[in-house]
């Protein structure tokens, strides 16, 4: 009864919609353009990329992967230690953004991981980038670079073990059922093989989402040159950050050019770009050692269940994703940055916790955070809700709200999501009054 109530309540919500939307105003229709221009951006940029290959990952780790492996490393009963390390290091290695690390969440979650080392990997996915914390320290500062991989390191293990003691009664049950399971067949392979195997999936995602800075030289048809990072490509035109003054737009600030008024953009030069600009041959080899191993190894009848794990991921996944990125595209229109950045301009409680509230539904797509907190640092955000923003804003966004609701339960997702905020305020004011 309580799914149909949800189903009845998103029909409600969507008739609301379009009975009452103002499509006359102005702001209104520039919300439903952008909303549009993020979800092809999501589209072309992001989904073939990564959000497709962590599926098919996840439908690999439910088929291949014994649940007997993963409880012994990840399972309630799993030494603390390494059960925080294996899915501290994991997330790290993985350097995607909060959307693509469910599908292996929802993965490990399903075969039977503890609450706090799978909370662990959710966070660390995203949030443990080190790409991404070397970049803020070079663009937004030594000390925020710092204070974002001391910080980040230490909410995954943090909000991973309050996890598991707020829903200690349900992690003892789930121990419990764990022991009271028959002996589990042995495996057709050695567990050596199915690592392997998944390790090469997994450095095939690393590679063809490798992550293209953006910055570049544009020169326009009309002569003009600047330096700018691109945020967002689609059909059509592309959206800069200037880092330089340009005629009456200064540095920071945003513009969207029709690709007819763009004669060239040349990258750069970074050893980042040099294997983006490989990522395609890297992401092949693994690709085609994923296909030599499957061929070798697996057995028709455990493929076809790879398929159906993979399309039963899919299907649960993929429309919260698209709808949650559409609503954030909607949504970002009607809170201009000039505002937010006005809204967090000293180190109060309230500073901190608009910054944590508004990262974390936030999309931001890897590395596309440092960009637009320079922007709003200069526009006077102070140093503490930057930090705040940081640690919240990779690890969550609205479509991963909606994800990790479906999967883990609304009760947990709530408790989670506030655990990101409740942590990134405290630890932004902190550290606001020392390096701020």
């Amino acid at each position: 009864m309580n799914r149909e109530w949800k189903i009845f309540a998103a029909l409600v919500s969507i008739f609301i919609v379009a009975y009452a939307l103002p499509l006359g105003n102005p702001k209104i229709q520039e919300a439903i353009q952008e909303a549009f221009r993020l979800l092809q951006w999501y589209a072309r940029n992001h989904t073939l990329a990564c959000v497709v290959p962590a599926l098919f990952i996840a439908g690999a780790i439910i088929t291949f992967l014994s649940q007997d492996s993963v409880m012994r490393y990840l399972g309630p009963k799993a030494n603390p230690v390494l059960a925080y390390a294996v899915a501290s290091v994991a997330g790290c290695v993985l350097a995607v953004c909060s959307c693509s690390v469910l599908p292996m969440f929802a993965g490990i979650y399903k075969l039977g991981a503890g609450l706090g080392p799978a909370s662990a990997f959710l966070y660390s996915g995203p949030a443990i980038n080190v790409l991404a914390i070397f970049l803020s320290a070079r663009v937004l500062g030594f000390s925020i670079g710092v204070g974002r991989a001391v910080g980040a390191v230490a909410f995954s293990v943090i909000i991973g073990l309050l996890m598991a003691i707020i829903f200690r009664k349900g992690e003892q049950a789930k121990a419990q059922a764990a022991l009271q399971m028959p002996e589990p067949e042995k495996p057709r392979r050695h567990i050596a093989k199915t690592a392997l195997y998944l390790g090469c999936m997994v450095m095939f995602l690393v590679f063809s989402d490798w992550f293209n800075p953006g910055n570049v030289i544009v020169t326009t048809t009309d002569a003009r040159q600047f330096k700018a990072v691109v945020l967002q490509e689609t059909k059509d035109a592309v959206r800069f950050q200037l880092e330089e003054n340009v005629g009456s737009a200064k540095l920071g600030e945003k513009i969207t050019l029709p690709k007819t008024e763009i004669k060239d953009m040349q990258d750069q030069k970074t050893w980042v770009l040099a294997v983006y600009h490989t990522r395609w041959f890297l992401a092949g080899l693994m690709g085609l050692a994923v296909i030599i191993m499957a061929w070798r190894w697996f057995q028709p009848d455990e493929l076809r269940q790879w398929m159906q794990n993979t399309w039963e991921f899919t299907k649960m996944l993929v429309p919260l994703l698209y709808g949650g990125v559409f609503i954030v595209g909607f949504v970002s229109v009607l809170l201009p940055e000039k505002q937010v950045a006005q809204l967090v301009g000293d180190n109060s409680l309230r500073s901190n916790l608009v910054a944590s509230v508004i990262g974390a539904f936030w999309y931001f797509a890897t590395l596309t955070e440092i960009p637009i907190t320079q922007s709003l640092m200069n526009l006077g955000m102070h140093k503490g809700p930057v930090l705040a923003l940081l640690l919240a804003g990779p690890a969550l966004s609205l479509p991963s709200m909606i994800v990790i609701q479906k999967i883990m339960g609304t009760k947990k997702a709530v408790v989670f999501i506030s655990l990101v905020i409740i942590m990134a305020t405290i630890t932004g004011m902190f550290f606001g009054v020392f390096w701020g």
